[in-house]
């Protein structure tokens, strides 16, 4: 896609991001960022990347995995319909790691859409509006706290799937969020 293309779906997801009622799902997006090529210079690209940071605690958000309610999240908002790739974050952890470097808040529940980092995007200065850099102790100390969260949901999920395995229902739901889970874990071990 072209470049003014994705800065435009962007821009849409964050208006759409202000514009969803706060009761209508189990947990609710407060800050968007983006993070990769769309932060680099103007270039035609085949996906945005995106981190939606949740108002969910730290454990229900393991990297790599989805909260209960987020494919009807994207629904509402297009996401699912748009090229995009989404990490789910939970508010109570730093967004980045060893795959969102430097990403650039676009969105918050606080202060609506940043205009600033908007244009930034989309004039290929998002440096000027990126976050710092960790330094190689703070990001080995992000990838070891995620790994521990993502140990504990693998285990979680594997028994969850376990225990559904030979129940009545539909079991993909299960198998799906112990395949992301799976991916999530592995993605962290391979970090260090």
């Amino acid at each position: 896609m072209k470049w003014t293309r994705a800065v435009h779906h962007l821009a849409e997801l964050a208006e759409k991001c202000g514009e969803l009622p706060a009761s209508f799902f189990r947990f609710q997006v407060v800050e968007l960022w983006v993070f990769g090529d769309l932060l680099d210079v103007p270039k035609d690209l085949d996906i945005i990347e995106v981190a939606l940071v949740t108002d969910l605690p730290v454990d229900e958000v393991p990297w790599m995995t989805e909260p209960v309610g987020a494919e009807h999240w994207a629904n509402s908002t297009r996401l699912s319909r748009n090229p995009f790739t989404a990490r789910w974050r939970s508010k109570d952890a730093p967004v980045w790691n060893h795959r969102i470097e430097r990403p650039a808040l676009i969105w918050s529940a606080a202060d609506g859409i940043d205009e600033e980092a908007l244009v930034a995007v989309g004039d290929g200065t998002a440096e000027l509006v990126r976050q710092a850099a960790p330094t190689t102790e703070e990001l080995r100390r992000r990838v070891d706290d995620e790994l521990a969260v993502s140990l504990a949901a693998l285990r979680r999920a594997n028994q969850d799937y376990t225990d559904r395995r030979w129940a009545p229902g539909k079991l993909t739901p299960h198998s799906d969020a112990l395949w992301r889970t799976t991916s999530g874990y592995l993605d962290l071990l391979d970090a260090k």
